[in-house]
């Protein structure tokens, strides 16, 4: 049976933890809520770029002359994985979810001859894949002092990789990232990033027609590279709301589970004090008959 100070002291322990697991739970709340709105905010914004880009890229169509963003390198031998993660754990599968489905996009690329070049956005993303893959890492951006995601970090982001484009370094680049839903819910997503992917160009009404001025190639040229860090950075607003939801689920069950080890310990303390209690009476009386 364990001794009375060591459960008192456990009991006092896990109570200090209840306190910290509860107060993280509540920052994560506050944080989500405004990270929440900015993910939604952005998704309309982001919808609708895509929607015009759509449009130019079907009145582009496959021209040699299109825009090389769109087109791409005509090969898919080298393939470039970013994958954005948090800075911070302690939000349950958030991290370990992305690196999973950035994982087994790497091995599949493997297996199939392809080369395979991986960015990391994040500290934790990189922790992850680094045992495995590490040997693909050619960079990492560091997000730690970023207190609030802006749309500066996402261009700091999209111009490392289309540099790398300009530079043929690679044919294909894929983004990994987490889908906010609900607070339960976070949706590993794969996106591809370069070439553009305009979206289903079929969908587009092509039966009307626009005059563009400059011509659909200027267009695209100037907005492409835009896509790119639109993507990038809408990407980085559902990360930030994910984290923060999966950070206050996992606080909130943490919290929960700490306050059943409580009671659980309570009852063994009271169980172990009764024990020492009826073996100090026993002795007394068993003392007293003695005399």
């Amino acid at each position: 049976m364990a001794n009375l100070k060591d459960l008192k002291n456990r009991i006092a322990s896990v109570k200090s933890t209840r306190k910290i697991t509860k107060a993280m739970q509540m920052v994560a709340a506050a944080k989500l809520r405004r990270a929440q709105e900015a993910a939604e905010m952005a998704r309309p914004y982001t919808e609708r770029f895509n929607a015009v880009m759509a449009k130019l890229a079907a009145s582009v169509g496959d021209s040699e002359n299109a825009p090389r963003l769109l087109r791409g390198t005509g090969e898919d031998k080298v393939h470039l994985l970013l994958v954005l993660t948090a800075e911070r754990g302690l939000c349950g599968g958030f991290n370990g979810n992305i690196a999973k489905l950035a994982k087994a996009e790497a091995a599949d690329l493997l297996a199939a001859g392809k080369t395979v070049k991986i960015i990391t956005v994040g500290k934790k993303g990189r922790d992850a894949m680094k045992r495995d893959f590490g040997q693909y890492f050619i960079d990492h951006v560091d997000m730690t002092e970023v207190k609030r995601v802006g749309y500066a970090d996402a261009q700091a982001v999209a111009a490392n990789v289309l540099k790398r484009f300009d530079a043929d370094e690679f044919d294909v680049a894929k983004m990994f990232y987490a889908r906010f839903q609900n607070v339960v819910t976070q949706i590993p997503t794969k996106q591809q990033i370069v070439p553009v992917d305009a979206g289903d160009t079929d969908d587009v009404d092509t039966s009307t027609f626009y005059d563009f001025e400059p011509d659909e190639n200027a267009i695209l040229t100037e907005l492409l590279p835009r896509a790119v860090a639109t993507q990038i950075f809408s990407a980085l607003l559902e990360n930030g709301a994910s984290e923060q939801g999966a950070r206050m689920s996992a606080m909130d069950n943490a919290t929960r589970n700490a306050g059943e080890m409580i009671d659980k310990l309570t009852i063994e303390y009271n169980r172990s004090r009764q024990a020492v209690i009826t073996n100090e009476l026993i002795e007394i009386i068993s003392g007293a008959e003695a005399l």
